[in-house]
C-alpha cells in the first residue's frame, strides 16, 4: 500500500514537470518560427485583403501565400534554408475596365546559406540567390518576366526578443515570357521585431517595403500580428492574425488597412 502511494504522489510530482517541459517546447517552435532561417520544416498558410487598389480605389485583392520552409544540412556547421512563396490571387477592378482575375502570381524562391549555431555575438545571418519564377497565370497577375538576385537576413534572438531584417534585389533576366513585360529592378526590405512569451504567445511588427526603382514606385506596408503556438494532437500549429496600413503607396496601389491571418504546420525533427 506504501508503494502504491508512493507511486502516485510520484506521479503528480512528475506531471507538473512534464508540463513545464512541454510549455518549453511550445516556446522554442514559437521563438524558432520568429527566425527566418532556423532548423525547422514550415509551411505558413498566409491569408492577405487589401483593398482600395486602382485609381478609383474601387479595386481588392485577396491573396493565400503559400510558404514552405525547408532546411538541408550540408555538413556540422552549415544550413541551407530553402524559403518559397507562391501566391494564389484573387483580384477585381483593379484597373478600369480589367474586372475579375484569379490564379497563380509568380513565384518568389530564396535559398539562405547559413552558419548551423549563431556567432560569438549571437548574430544569426543567412547569405544566398533569390529567384521569381513568372508562373503567372494571367497577365495582370505576375510580371511575366524571370528574376534573380541576392537575398540576406540578419538577426539576433535574446530572451523572448527576436529583432532583424531580411532583404533581396531582383532584376529581370532573359526575355520577358509575353510582349510588352517590363523589366524587373526592385529592392525588397523586411525589419522585423517580435517577442515571444512563455506560454506561445508570439507579437510582431514589420514592414514590407519593396522599392521599384524601374517605375520610382515605393509600397511600404505595416504589419501588427499575433500569433499563437498550439498542438493538435501531435501536431504543432500556429494560428496567426493581424491588420497592416498603407503607410506610402503608389497612386493605384493599396491603400488604408487589410488583414493578415493564417495557419504555420510545422514539423520539427
Amino acid at each position: 500500500m506504501h508503494s502504491y502511494r508512493r507511486a502516485i504522489a510520484a506521479g503528480f510530482v512528475s506531471f507538473p514537470a512534464f508540463a513545464g517541459y512541454a510549455v518549453a517546447q511550445e516556446e522554442d517552435l514559437a521563438k524558432k518560427l520568429s527566425n527566418p532561417v532556423a532548423a525547422l520544416i514550415s509551411v505558413p498558410f498566409q491569408f492577405n485583403y487589401d483593398g482600395r487598389i486602382g485609381p478609383g480605389d474601387d479595386g481588392g485583392r485577396a491573396t493565400l501565400n503559400i510558404q514552405p520552409v525547408i532546411p538541408f544540412a550540408i555538413n556540422p556547421e552549415w544550413n541551407v534554408i530553402s524559403r518559397t512563396i507562391l501566391p494564389i490571387i484573387s483580384q477585381w477592378d483593379i484597373a478600369p475596365g480589367t474586372g475579375r482575375q484569379f490564379g497563380l502570381g509568380d513565384t518568389t524562391q530564396s535559398f539562405f546559406f547559413s552558419p548551423s549555431t549563431p556567432g560569438p555575438s549571437g548574430i544569426i545571418w543567412g547569405l544566398g540567390p533569390v529567384v521569381r519564377l513568372p508562373t503567372a497565370t494571367d497577365d495582370l497577375l505576375g510580371g511575366n518576366r524571370w528574376g534573380m538576385g541576392p537575398t540576406l537576413v540578419v538577426l539576433k534572438q535574446t530572451g523572448g526578443w527576436t529583432i532583424g531584417a531580411l532583404a533581396n534585389h531582383v532584376w529581370s533576366v532573359g526575355a520577358a515570357t509575353r510582349s510588352g513585360a517590363g523589366p524587373v529592378n526592385a529592392t525588397f526590405l523586411q525589419p522585423f521585431v517580435s517577442y515571444t512569451t512563455a506560454d506561445a504567445w508570439t507579437f510582431t511588427l514589420n514592414t514590407e517595403s519593396t522599392y521599384d526603382w524601374a517605375n520610382d514606385k515605393l509600397t511600404v506596408p505595416i504589419n501588427a500580428v499575433v500569433a499563437k503556438l498550439i498542438k493538435v494532437g501531435t501536431q504543432p500549429i500556429s494560428l496567426f492574425v493581424g491588420a497592416r496600413y498603407y503607410a506610402m503607396s503608389p497612386e493605384s496601389g493599396p491603400k488604408g488597412l487589410g488583414l493578415r491571418a493564417g495557419v504555420t504546420l510545422l514539423f520539427p525533427k
